[in-house]
């Protein structure tokens, strides 16, 4: 078994057993260290249903095209868990997600974090230590009450909507449409 399979046995055990959409537990962690969501550059944040993956790796591609260092978070991984966090299409390092836990495991275990909540405030503190141009970033669970709303985007995009994660977002897709709009910030573009 590899350092980073052991991390994120780690990281599972710690995994609250009942899901509970909070932004506390995120804020506590990124307050700890040091807000590193508001030392990134600007960001896309996107939510929605589907096509929300295809559009944060369009809009990564596009913009290192054309010269720029660009983080991407999404979520979830499909071969290797360093796939949710990128930058320029390179992967995070095993070390990096190996060192990341290990130096933060006692502020990990005394807030209980969710394994997408870790996840997300690494490439948070992955991206600001790397001095990225851009920050694209893919909502995990609904957008409201998401872990990635913490971020302060320089536009939002929602695609399509759907049914989707019903015990949590609501029973009808106005109530879901309504809960992925949460990403929506005044005075912020949204497409």
């Amino acid at each position: 078994m590899s350092g980073s399979d052991l991390i994120l046995d780690r990281m599972m055990s710690l995994h609250p057993k009942v899901i509970d959409l909070t932004m506390d537990r995120v804020h506590r962690l990124l307050a700890k260290l040091g807000h590193p969501e508001r030392r990134l550059p600007p960001v896309i944040h996107i939510a929605g249903t589907n096509g929300k993956g295809s559009t944060a790796a369009f809009c990564a591609s596009m913009l290192q095209e054309t010269g720029l260092r660009v983080g991407l978070f999404t979520s979830p991984h499909i071969f290797d868990f360093s796939e949710r966090i990128r930058i320029n299409g390179a992967m995070i390092s095993e070390q990096a997600v190996v060192d990341f836990v290990n130096e933060h495991y006692a502020l990990i275990v005394s807030i209980q974090p969710s394994f997408f909540e870790i996840t997300f405030v690494m490439a948070m503190h992955h991206f600001a230590s790397h001095n990225c141009t851009y920050a694209i970033i893919e909502t995990g669970l609904g957008g409201r009450l998401d872990a990635t709303n913490v971020v302060l985007p320089l536009l939002s995009i929602i695609t399509n909507i759907g049914l989707d994660h019903q015990q949590f977002l609501g029973q009808s897709i106005a109530e879901i449409a309504g809960e992925k709009a949460g990403i929506i910030k005044k005075n912020i573009p949204v497409f």
